[in-house]
């Protein structure tokens, strides 16, 4: 079996895909698919569906969405299998699990190794790690679960693999800029503080590209517009990391060329106190 939860739900058996239209046997597919081998409760997988107004039948109609769900998978095991549907998607005491291997679905590969690759930021191995961080981010085919209905459970699942998802960015984007790729990331960075504006890690590394391509103008009015953005929107000033930054640029310290400045796992703490 195969599953991808990194965008569009997708599991497959023997080339035939086992996702059902319906829409609350495909949450139940997607969380179980999230925990292979371990046993969801029956009680977690009907807050996911129903929330906190389950109707009288909950019990009885979850079990019926685990029945339509074994079918569509036996009948992609197909009659020879040496285990049957039973056995895949098994029934424990309290609760459903899927007996598969977690290298299985695509989220389990992915935190493998954006794992191995921030030992290599660790390191100090950067080619290495940008490499790692760019694979990982590969196996993303959209937003998490992005044709699922999410109810309270998956809906924390989907906030946490998007935040894992930029805070992968990030760090494949610092390990860019120690290898010297700044004027390549200017594009990608302007794309993504315009899709996150108040985030001030990414505003602080498209500072840096600019700044580091020749472009102290432009980096300087990416600082602006953050400011004033937030002023605005929150009525607070930029962090003391993002102001510090703004200052050396003002005096073109030498810290911030590639060659001289301190070696920092993050552009963002090139200038925290």
């Amino acid at each position: 079996m195969k599953i991808q939860v990194l965008g569009p739900l997708s599991a497959e058996v023997n080339g035939g895909s086992i996702v059902p239209t319906a829409g609350k046997p495909r949450q139940i597919l997607a969380l179980l698919a999230l925990y292979p081998g371990r046993v969801i409760p029956v009680p977690t997988l009907m807050e996911e569906i129903w929330g906190t107004g389950l109707p009288p039948s909950a019990l009885t109609t979850l079990q019926t969405y685990i029945l339509q769900l074994r079918r569509r998978l036996g009948t992609a095991m197909g009659p020879g299998a040496p285990s049957g549907a039973k056995d895949v998607l098994a029934t424990r005491h309290g609760g459903y699990l899927l007996q598969i291997e977690p290298g299985s679905v695509d989220v389990h590969e992915y935190e493998g190794l954006v794992a191995k690759g921030q030992r290599a930021v660790e390191a100090g191995e950067d080619q290495q790690a940008a490499g790692l961080l760019r694979t990982a981010l590969a196996l993303w085919q959209g937003p998490a679960l992005v044709d699922v209905r999410v109810g309270p459970i998956l809906e924390i699942e989907v906030m946490r693999l998007e935040e894992s998802r930029l805070v992968t960015v990030e760090r494949r984007i610092d390990a860019d800029l120690r290898l010297g790729r700044h004027t390549e990331l200017i594009v990608e960075l302007a794309e993504l503080i315009a899709r996150h504006p108040q985030h001030e890690g990414l505003h602080s590394q498209a500072m840096v590209a600019l700044y580091r391509s020749g472009r102290q103008a432009t980096a300087l009015d990416v600082y602006r517009r953050l400011r004033t953005r937030l002023i605005d929107d929150l009525g607070v000033e930029p962090s003391p990391q993002l102001q510090r930054l703004h200052r050396a640029m003002l005096m073109v310290d030498p810290a911030l060329d590639m060659a001289s400045g301190p070696r920092r796992s993050s552009t963002f703490d090139l200038y925290a106190a």
